[in-house]
């Protein structure tokens, strides 16, 4: 069994992963963990922990922008950013993936199905993305104006460093950050640096505006019926409703969602053992899509003909 950290040039440009590997069946078979706006592959920590309970490889990477890997004045969207993913499993040598996506990592993660189904074995969508208008006010600020001077002034070395000043004086004092607060500390402390915050903004900016989210993959959905589906969904989650969880798993009755109802954004952090456990008894439960081109294709014409038009024409003008 080997665990390593390193990293991949691609396109001229840096990407940094975390890769597991079982003493036996590796294949061409993997899971892939997809972080969240403002995080790094560092949230998935806690899985790797507890690595010797999967018998399959796992990877996880720093996408653009984010953590170690490189940050540059480029396209953050969903699309580039699943075109990403896909390059490195490709290179790994990885052909088929369960891909894991929290947060913006769920919208990456349906993307990808989208753009690669051949590659997509299963989804499981963590405090996903995508799936609904609503999220945080804070998070809807980002689409304010000024709202990049704004962030450089409040999240900047300075205040980071007095803010873990603060931490220290009250862990003297006998109290302690909770583990996903902790963890929602360090996801936006990221925007401190420069480019990272860039990228902050950009993401932010192309997905929500001051209404809500605008990216859906509700009207897609029906592409990914028969992708196995796991939705996991903290109950007291502030950022992205559990709502969203809940109606999705209404248009997609063959999914399963799991609600924890001590968790807040970070189930996965707020429970590692309990989330590890749900993931293996899903990929133990369920068969692996490996849809092809054709099948795409079938169900795309199955919609084209259910619109209003005659079947099989298009309307002009």
């Amino acid at each position: 069994m080997t665990l390593q950290t390193y990293t991949l040039v691609l396109h001229g440009r840096r990407v940094r992963l975390r890769e597991y590997r079982p003493a036996t069946g590796t294949g061409d078979e993997a899971v892939v963990l997809l972080h969240g706006i403002a995080g790094s592959m560092a949230t998935w920590t806690p899985v790797f922990d507890r690595r010797a309970t999967f018998d399959r490889r796992v990877l996880a990477l720093d996408l653009p922008g984010h953590g170690d890997s490189d940050a540059p004045r480029a396209d953050y969207g969903l699309g580039a950013m699943a075109s990403i993913v896909r390059d490195v499993l490709a290179v790994s040598g990885v052909r088929h993936a369960t891909v894991v996506g929290h947060s913006l990592g769920g919208g990456i993660a349906m993307q990808f199905s989208y753009q690669f189904p051949e590659m997509c074995d299963r989804l499981v969508l963590v405090g996903s993305a995508g799936l609904g208008t609503e999220v945080s006010p804070a998070l809807r600020a980002a689409a304010l104006p000024g709202a990049a001077a704004f962030l450089a002034l409040a999240v900047n070395p300075a205040t980071l460093a007095l803010a873990r000043e603060a931490a220290r004086l009250g862990r003297r004092l006998g109290g302690s950050l909770k583990t996903e607060t902790r963890e929602l500390a360090r996801h936006f402390g990221s925007v401190a640096d420069p480019g990272r915050r860039r990228a902050f903004l950009s993401i932010a900016g192309s997905l929500i505006d001051l209404r809500g989210q605008r990216a859906s993959a509700a009207e897609k959905l029906y592409l990914a019926e028969s992708v196995p589906m796991l939705l996991v969904w903290g109950a007291r989650d502030p950022l992205i409703p559990v709502a969203h969880g809940r109606r999705t798993a209404e248009l997609l009755p063959h999914s399963r969602l799991v609600v924890q109802e001590n968790a807040k954004h970070f189930p996965h952090v707020a429970d590692p053992d309990g989330f590890c456990l749900l993931l293996n008894e899903f990929l133990a439960d369920t068969e692996p899509a490996r849809l092809t081109a054709d099948d795409v294709a079938t169900r795309l014409a199955a919609s084209v003909g259910d619109a209003k038009t005659p079947a099989g024409k298009l309307s002009s003008g």
